[in-house]
């Protein structure tokens, strides 16, 4: 869905943001300036959300090189957009680099990609991964908690890269309500929310397969909001359901089911 009708849709249904692809915009911003893309969110009332980080640092360098020469243009636009977080995941594996080897590699490759962000204002938000599912049968297993994601986001250095904090990711790495307490505001750049298969524990949950918040009740999201909300969490929340039923549906049913879910969650744990 182009980005025009991404906004109407949002606006027509009752959300109050929008994440959208940074890349774009830029390219609208090119055929009719800036102006044109703020005013498409302005003009709905929807707030201008994240936007998923355009490099691709996971795969050979001669892509990483060219998404890197690309990164200044599209962080210039997300700053005069006022878009200023963007995240990515982490996969929690590889089959050819041991853990410090692909740690390295990472801190390498992202410490000067959130050094153009922290220049444009723009924060990085990294995604563990938790479930046991995706890591069973692969060579080498890499960062899968909060606490390593941390450690991850504090060796890039650049200071305005933190968590993309997921209730599944939270819930399949058994974190807990105690966990969230340790955060502070600056260490969240984004959050999504989403629920768990029910009839399966962490993990047995399977990464691609995911319920609308407060669809089963397998993860406690009043605890995960509420945790938020007690460490100050300002930023965006977004729904982020992987439902083949909710892909079988008309786009304006599906986003309709979606934002009454988030607000029911939000009532359920107290909040606005």
């Amino acid at each position: 869905m182009a980005l025009p009708e991404a906004v109407e849709l949002a606006a027509e249904t009752g959300f109050e943001g929008l994440e959208f692809s940074i890349g774009e915009a830029a390219d609208l911003a090119d055929r009719h300036g800036v102006e044109y893309v703020r005013d498409l969110f302005a003009a709905s009332d929807v707030r201008i959300g994240s936007w998923g980080f355009p490099v691709q640092f996971r795969r050979d360098d001669a892509t990483y090189q060219a998404d890197m020469a690309a990164l200044p243009r599209l962080a210039q636009v997300a700053q005069q957009l006022g878009a200023t977080r963007c995240a990515t995941w982490m996969m929690p594996f590889s089959d050819e680099l041991r853990f410090m080897e692909h740690f390295d590699l990472v801190v390498r490759r992202l410490h000067p990609a959130a050094e153009i962000l922290a220049d444009h204002g723009v924060r990085l938000g990294l995604e563990f991964v938790g479930p046991r599912t995706v890591r069973e049968g692969r060579k080498y297993r890499f960062i899968a908690t909060m606490e390593g994601m941390l450690g991850l986001c504090g060796a890039i250095g650049t200071g305005n890269v933190g968590l993309l904090f997921d209730s599944f990711h939270w819930y399949t790495a058994h974190g807990t309500a105690q966990d969230i307490a340790t955060l502070r505001n600056e260490d969240v750049v984004l959050v999504h929310l989403n629920d768990g298969v029910a009839g399966r524990g962490p993990d047995e949950q399977i990464d691609q397969e995911r319920a609308l918040p407060g669809e089963s009740g397998v993860i406690d999201l009043t605890a995960f909001l509420r945790g938020l909300k007690d460490i100050g969490y300002d930023g965006p929340v977004v729904v982020e359901p992987f439902s083949a039923r909710l892909k079988g549906m008309p786009p304006h049913g599906a986003a309709t089911e979606t934002v009454n879910a988030l607000r029911q969650v939000y009532a359920a744990a107290g909040l606005a």
